[in-house]
């Protein structure tokens, strides 16, 4: 495993992080058990940096990692939080909370969920549009002041909110979703976040399993966030899996999977981007793993974009309603 610095001023992370949203029922049910396991395997093997929302399951994926942590030392684990997002009790999405009272008060049940005294990065999950970003930066910088929070990221915001955040305090990394079939960032944000010596967290790499080579169509449970995500509906999946069936010849070619293809192409995009991988069970992060040694040369890459070029998905990677929330994309030049 090798570890890169996050942004100019962060922490030497692995070259791979562990998502663990899809242990806490985002994607349908998860084993307790296996997701511990997962988690420990993905420790064992160098990956150090562990990614969480306090609203993953409302706090289930906090407590989980805590138990996975138990009898390791703090530092063997960088925790990545994200915050914010609002919900009901029957799971609804109901908004966003940046101010600075939210931020603080978000941050004490996140320390008690985790058994932590302080995470290692804390990000605002969305950009709330009520509160200036400065705002809530601010927050989060007291917070640093005060040694509860290590490091700053941001997630899903476009250019202006980026500066205008680091502006305020040192940002170490965005966390955005990146892929061969979600490649926004490459007009415009991707420069910004270099500009400013920011690291980019790739989160979506294999698009929630759509080009991960394991996707059936109508997989989906209803309890899973996919079955309602545009680019797993109707003839958008059919087109999408035509674009996975053409990543796998090439694949084969290179004796590697279809997702270690997509990984590695993430990866291939620079040191400063570490791709997040959504592993909840120990043989999709042992698949992970392997992507760490699939070499891409020039060519390969050539034949990747041609396979799979830019722009060519079916459907937004998420419903209208969300699309219209991410600063990312509403201000994806700015």
């Amino acid at each position: 495993m090798q570890y890169h610095q996050l942004g100019a001023t962060g922490p030497k992370v692995s070259e791979i992080g562990l998502g663990c949203m899809g242990m806490s029922g985002m994607y349908g049910p998860s084993d307790r058990a296996e997701s511990i396991a997962t988690v420990h395997a993905a420790l064992d093997a160098g990956i150090n940096l562990l990614d969480t929302g306090d609203f993953y399951g409302m706090g289930h994926n906090e407590m989980l990692i805590a138990e996975a942590l138990k009898g390791r030392k703090r530092e063997d684990a960088l925790i990545s939080v994200k915050f914010g997002a609002l919900r009901d009790p029957s799971a609804g999405w109901i908004g966003f909370d940046g101010r600075p009272a939210a931020v603080k008060s978000s941050l004490a049940y996140t320390l008690q969920r985790l058994n932590v005294d302080y995470i290692d990065v804390y990000r605002p999950a969305r950009l709330d549009p009520d509160v200036p970003i400065e705002d809530t930066i601010g927050a989060i910088a007291d917070m640093v002041k005060a040694g509860y929070v290590k490091h700053i990221g941001l997630s899903e915001v476009g250019s202006a909110t980026i500066r205008r955040a680091a502006a305020v305090h040192p940002i170490v990394d965005l966390q955005i979703e990146y892929s061969l079939i979600s490649r926004g960032i490459e007009d415009g944000i991707l420069q910004t976040c270099r500009e400013l010596g920011i690291s980019i967290t790739a989160y979506g790499v294999l698009s929630r399993g759509l080009i991960s080579g394991h996707w059936q169509k109508d997989a989906a449970a209803p309890t899973d966030f996919r079955a309602y995500s545009p680019r797993f509906q109707g003839e958008n999946v059919d087109k999408n899996l035509a674009l996975v069936e053409a990543l796998k010849a090439i694949a084969d070619k290179k004796g590697a999977s279809v997702a270690q293809i997509a990984i590695a192409w993430v990866a291939a995009q620079g040191k400063d981007i570490i791709p997040i991988v959504g592993a909840r069970r120990r043989d999709r992060l042992t698949e992970s793993l392997g992507s760490l040694d699939v070499a891409l040369t020039g060519e390969d890459l050539e034949a990747i974009e041609k396979a799979v070029p830019k722009g060519s998905a079916a459907g937004a990677r998420y419903t209208a309603a969300q699309m219209a929330h991410l600063d990312s994309e509403v201000s994806a030049h700015g």
